[in-house]
């Protein structure tokens, strides 16, 4: 579910220090786009899952990525109704949670 050893690379690239930092801007901001899929907002789909793909692979929510690539590629396809956006929620709420919690043993 996540790539730990992605979180290490990017946490020796940014620096312990800062790390924290990179971290919560990116809950905010992926929590953000995933409040407005949690609404129903699906407008921008396509958009939206490519943002929180990029997002969640620099910081290794793996599972999560992946199923937002595979979002944004039916959407691009024009089969976005077929994206199953609550289960794209959901790994990421399990993401996060794997994370939050690794976080605290690893660092």
């Amino acid at each position: 579910m996540i790539d730990w050893p992605r979180v290490t690379e990017l946490r020796e690239e940014v620096g312990a220090e800062d790390f924290g930092e990179v971290v919560e801007i990116f809950l905010e901001e992926v929590e953000e786009v995933i409040g407005k899929l949690e609404d129903g907002e699906r407008g921008q789909l396509e958009q939206d899952l490519h943002f929180l793909k990029g997002s969640a692979l620099n910081l290794g929510f793996e599972k999560f990525s992946s199923m937002c690539l595979d979002g944004e590629r039916r959407s691009a396809q024009g089969a976005a109704e077929g994206v199953d956006v609550p289960a794209i929620i959901a790994t990421f709420q399990a993401s996060k949670s794997a994370f939050l919690a690794g976080l605290s043993e690893k660092f």
